[in-house]
């Protein structure tokens, strides 16, 4: 071979090495992410069917399967969340009026104070829906009473704009404030006044004789 034609043959070499150099770095890249996905630890999987399979069984009644899910030792299956919503049992059986579940999580420690990916707390779901033994079931798991939502609106102000007297009582006789504001600066009593209820201003003046007293009343020693 001659001087001349050695040297095209190398520069030929040296060209095709430079094209197909980076394409097959990015080959071993590619292989190598492959390779992680399959030998990735199943463990991810597990948790993501898991989840999904309780969500399903709490949506099914099926007791026995949560029972076994949640009981289970190291478990935090009872408060998963659904990776679309962010729901979670609770907001599932509150959404259909089931206090005997929401009983039933919560004493097996389902948190009553998650919230949704929209902010909506499984409490103020029973309340919207009127379903007065679903909130008392959320107060007594230690339910937030004046958490909001997206508006700023707590349970209270939305009870006030239905006028469920009943609901509005319940929260007022477990705290609920009437006089915390939503974002347009409102308070549920505000509510009940451009409303004109005469009623409604009723339940909050009543519930406010009664918190005047439980704060008066004295605990100390009779003589």
């Amino acid at each position: 071979m001659e001087k001349g034609e050695s040297l095209a043959t190398d520069r030929i070499f040296t060209e095709g090495a430079k094209v197909l150099l980076p394409l097959f770095r990015k080959s071993l890249v590619i292989s190598g992410l492959a390779l992680a996905a399959i030998t990735a630890p199943v463990s991810a999987q597990n948790m993501f069917s898991e989840g999904y399979s309780f969500l399903e069984a709490v949506k099914d009644r099926d007791a026995e399967k949560v029972t076994t899910a949640v009981d289970t030792p190291g478990s935090t299956l009872i408060n998963t969340r659904d990776i679309a919503s962010g729901r979670t049992a609770l907001h599932i059986v509150a959404e259909r009026r089931d206090a005997t579940w929401i009983r039933f999580l919560t004493q097996k420690g389902a948190n009553p104070n998650v919230v949704d990916k929209k902010g909506i707390s499984p409490l103020m779901i029973s309340s919207n829906l009127g379903h007065l033994d679903g909130v008392e079931a959320f107060l007594d798991a230690g339910a937030r009473v004046d958490d909001t939502n997206s508006l700023g609106e707590t349970p209270l102000i939305s009870a006030t704009h239905r006028r469920d007297f009943e609901m509005i009582r319940l929260l007022l006789a477990n705290g609920a404030n009437p006089d915390r504001s939503d974002n347009s600066g409102r308070t549920a009593r505000d509510y009940a006044e451009i409303i004109g209820s005469r009623r409604l201003m009723d339940e909050f003046t009543a519930a406010d004789e009664a918190r005047k007293g439980k704060e008066t009343k004295s605990y100390g020693p009779s003589f």
